[in-house]
């Protein structure tokens, strides 16, 4: 995973604690603002997800590489 630390909550224990902004489903429906979808469609439109933290290995930052523990890593490199 890369993100800039100024993105990383550490206050936060999981990933199921951020919330998640749904962004307008014209996103999804339209293009330059035609549709095509059907009209009534369902859509979800997550401005991001969450991954999985067993699916991480390492979180690449601009201040560095965090491994392992990455409250105790992630913190020294916002300090």
């Amino acid at each position: 995973m890369a993100a800039p630390v100024s993105t990383l909550d550490l206050s936060l224990t999981d990933g199921s604690q951020i919330p998640i902004e749904e962004r307008p489903i014209t996103e999804v429906t339209h293009i330059r603002g035609l549709p095509i979808a059907p009209e009534g469609v369902t859509v979800r439109n997550p401005s991001f997800d969450v991954t999985p933290a067993r699916y991480i290995t390492a979180i690449i930052t601009e201040k560095g590489v965090a491994r392992g523990d990455y409250q105790k890593e992630l913190a020294a490199l916002a300090a």
